[in-house]
């Protein structure tokens, strides 16, 4: 791939999470920016197929990325998934998002979780301002992760994940650096059956803070990014249809707590109030830039420009359904919206699964608005191997979630 200008900052990914900027692509001024923005994307093929959501859903291998508060409810004693994203299919074949996840039951109410998440750009042509070649490189990103959740009760459940991340997205003697980042995330899960009339149902709540933990820096510290931090809220119902059949419902709302960027709208056209209007608007952005970690979070609420009207519109939401037969046969379907002034990321997407013994296999399809999407055509991938119910690896007879 050839770009004839390389930013190692937050501004290489638009709101798209993924779409080269470099002069190709804009974001709307009210589009929240991130580094390292590929740690909000979904890495597995259910939650890809169930619009993005992952909360609130039943656990798996893939459980502690989303919330680590469902592992202490895990269903098998040990479990281990792959997944694979291919990136801007329609552009290159040389761009992807590769995941390994598993754990492991330390009882039959806590469990371990580890992760590695690896993002492969390609090799890219590195270009000065000036068009001029200077060497090829193959910019990579990754973060590797250890959790622990614990079942506090038959229904409750907390979880907390470490994380390690690693983004170079530079050219080797260049001045920028590879940059270093440590993050925490926070989960909790409530789990429980239901008998609502003649129908059984199993109730799951899910919240999380996914990736608090300090700025990252390519070159100067004074101008180092916000990681993901993330909140998120979700529910699933699942109904049980028959002895064979059974459907479910769910919901999450994300939220990102790192500061709102400032902008002032409509301009003035007089040229003395426009210059001064722009330096303000810098001024601010800067002040904002310059916070804490902490102090983004906890500002994140109220920073908005358009007031709480806005901070509404920050909120993104994935809804999604699941249909399973016998536990065998997974059909999904979802949708992710996100606001058109903070991204206009808004697709469905559509998934199938299989579950045979210690074998299963999802697969996910993305279809997205008008707005261009690095997963746009492309299908992803995800291979799961079970081991050992956890019932019955530590002679209990507590049910599993299962929703």
């Amino acid at each position: 791939m050839t770009f004839s200008k390389l930013s190692v900052r937050s501004t290489l990914f638009t709101g798209l999470l993924g779409f080269p900027l470099l002069g190709v692509a804009q974001s709307s001024p009210n589009t929240i920016t991130t580094a390292v923005p590929i740690l909000s994307i979904s890495p597995d093929s259910r939650s890809a197929a169930l619009g993005e959501a992952g909360v609130a859903i039943s656990p798996d291998a893939n459980s502690a990325f989303y919330n680590a508060g469902k592992l202490g409810f895990a269903p098998n004693k040990y479990s281990v998934s792959t997944s694979y994203t291919p990136w801007l299919k329609t552009v290159t074949d040389d761009m992807g998002l590769a995941f390994l996840s598993g754990y492991a039951k330390v009882n039959e109410r806590s469990a371990i979780s580890a992760s590695l998440m690896y993002f492969d750009l390609g090799e890219i042509e590195f270009r000065d301002a000036g068009n001029n070649p200077t060497g090829f490189g193959n910019p990579k990103e990754y973060a590797f992760t250890v959790a622990y959740g614990q079942r506090l009760s038959e229904n409750l459940g907390v979880g907390v994940a470490a994380r390690y991340i690693r983004s170079n997205l530079t050219q080797v003697g260049s001045d920028s650096k590879p940059g270093n980042a440590a993050a925490v995330d926070l989960g909790l899960y409530y789990n429980k059956d239901l008998s609502i009339g003649p129908s059984d149902y199993n109730l799951g709540l899910g919240a999380a803070i996914t990736n608090f933990g300090n700025k990252i820096t390519y070159s100067n510290p004074q101008q180092a990014d916000f990681l993901p931090t993330t909140l998120k809220l979700g529910a699933a119902i699942t109904r049980e249809l028959d002895a064979y059949n059974k459907i479910t419902l769910t919901a999450d709302f994300a939220k990102l707590l790192v500061p709102s960027p400032y902008y002032e709208e409509p301009l003035p056209t007089d040229p003395v109030q426009l210059q001064a209007a722009k330096e303000r608007i810098d001024a601010e952005n800067e002040k904002r830039r310059a916070k804490s970690p902490t102090a983004g979070v906890f500002g994140s609420f109220s920073d908005a420009p358009g007031g709480f009207r806005e901070e509404l519109r920050e909120i993104n939401i994935s809804t999604g359904v699941e249909y399973v037969y016998n536990d065998l046969l997974m059909a999904r379907v979802g949708y992710f919206y996100e606001n058109p002034v903070k991204g206009d990321r808004n697709y469905l997407s559509f998934g199938l699964g299989v579950r045979y013994q210690v074998f299963g296999v999802d697969g996910a399809y993305l279809v997205p608005n008008s707005r261009q999407n690095p997963l746009a055509q492309t299908i992803r991938v995800s291979l799961h191997f079970n081991f050992n119910n956890s019932d019955q690896a530590f002679g209990t007879g507590t049910e599993t979630p299962t929703n």
